[in-house]
């Protein structure tokens, strides 16, 4: 039998919508401690729903959902506009001059463009999949499913590093860049994936420094960010999540914003002079004991 320790129960809150409010449950502690693991894991290539999974199913918790996941990711946009704002301000600057100017050719008006058009794919898949996605026992939310994406991810940023070549700088991005990175980012609705994750990748598979990748997977990821947390705000309110809810959601949005910022910092500082195996070996080595412990019956799928 499975010990109840590892044993978190999937309680899903009836509401019109079947959507998963099972953070509700947790309280304003444990949910202070998901919001570190949130802003901390969603800005580094490691996937911030895994870990969302899988803290809770070791410590007996309920599982947090995924319409709870999506909208912390609310506190990363904070902490990336607050950190990057020099960037936002000279990339939006340039773009609307060039616009007033009919200049169709400026880096900034091309990259700008490039970043909404990488949107789309990630805005269609994620409508086309938000009810499967958000659904209490969620097929994407299985442990399997998380590992397995896991293994996959760790070995693709370790071809990525393996390519060599990361030279290409900040200033010599374009918009097809922008567009690729865009379809990589999209595969960031498997649980496992990470968008950072994906982004990362896919920038250093591009030839991009590895701070660069990282930089431009933080950019990349503001309209994509804004718009999946804006709509899980919505579903949330459709679901009608009650005052206490709120609150609730409030105090994790607070403590991941702050541990979100700290996390930016700290992979940029690494990146200036460190390769990604850490990543690849942390991920590799999640995945394998995911699908074991799932296996063994020491975690629920």
């Amino acid at each position: 039998m499975m010990s109840d320790i590892f044993f978190a129960a999937s309680i899903c809150p009836s509401n019109v919508d079947n959507v998963d409010l099972g953070f509700v449950q947790l309280g304003w502690f444990r949910v202070i401690i998901l919001g570190v693991v949130q802003g901390i894991t969603e800005l580094l290539p490691i996937s911030s729903t895994a870990h969302l999974r899988i803290i809770p199913g070791l410590l007996g918790w309920q599982d947090p959902g995924s319409a709870f996941s999506a909208a912390m990711q609310l506190a990363s946009l904070g902490a990336v506009i607050s950190y990057f704002w020099k960037d936002i301000k000279q990339l939006t600057g340039g773009t609307f001059r060039a616009i007033a100017e009919q200049n169709f050719q400026s880096s900034s008006f091309r990259l700008v463009l490039g970043v909404l058009l990488g949107t789309i794919p990630l805005g269609v898949a994620g409508l086309a999949l938000q009810k499967t996605i958000n659904a209490c026992n969620s097929p994407f939310r299985t442990l399997i499913v998380i590992g397995s994406a896991s293994i996959v991810m760790s070995l693709l940023l370790a071809l990525a590093e393996k390519q060599g070549n990361h030279e290409r700088d900040f200033n010599q991005l374009t918009m097809k860049d922008a567009i690729l990175v865009g379809i990589a980012q999209a595969f960031a609705l498997i649980p496992g994936v990470s968008r950072s994750g994906s982004t990362l990748t896919a920038g250093i598979f591009l030839k991009m420094e590895r701070e660069t990748a990282a930089r431009f997977s933080f950019l990349l990821g503001i309209p994509a960010v804004l718009l999946a947390g804006a709509k899980e705000l919505h579903v949330l309110f459709k679901a009608g999540l009650d005052t206490n809810g709120w609150l609730i959601l409030f105090i994790g949005l607070t403590s991941a914003s702050i541990s979100a910022f700290l996390a930016i910092y700290g992979l940029l500082r690494y990146l200036e002079k460190h390769n990604t195996f850490i990543f690849v070996f942390y991920r590799l080595a999640m995945g394998i004991f995911l699908i074991v412990a799932v296996s063994t019956g020491l975690l629920q799928n």
